[in-house]
């Protein structure tokens, strides 16, 4: 499994950005489940923060500080999980994280957890 995101990049603040985050998985793996996906930040001297998830049921929830500016959703059939940032501000600054949590064959009842390599966001003030 690989979690591969895109979209960062430097944006001034008040500007937008969305981020993608798709989910390679080997064709060994003909059954599997995608439950959770998130997204996580770390900014400069801080510790990684959960910024949002949604669950299978595409139930959602965000950490207070992006709530009504961002929003996550994904696209079952392709795998991938987005975060459309709208509002950006300097303290959003951070490298942004894809994490999922992942059911696979033969270890069903034990659902591994995924990360990406990362995606800097730089919001200029």
């Amino acid at each position: 499994v690989q979690l591969v995101e895109s979209g960062g990049g430097l944006v001034r603040a008040g500007g937008s950005l969305t981020l993608s985050c798709a989910a390679s998985i080997s064709s060994i793996n003909s059954i599997y489940n995608i439950a959770e996906m998130r997204w996580y930040r770390q900014g400069p001297g801080k510790q990684r923060e959960l910024v949002a998830a949604i669950g299978s049921g595409d139930t959602t929830d965000y950490s207070g500080s992006v709530k009504g500016r961002f929003t996550i959703s994904r696209d079952n059939k392709k795998n991938t999980v987005f975060l459309q940032m709208n509002d950006l501000k300097p303290e959003d600054t951070a490298v942004y994280y894809c994490n999922a949590t992942i059911r696979l064959l033969p270890n069903w009842d034990t659902p591994g957890d995924y990360w990406g390599q990362g995606t800097q966001v730089t919001v200029s003030s």
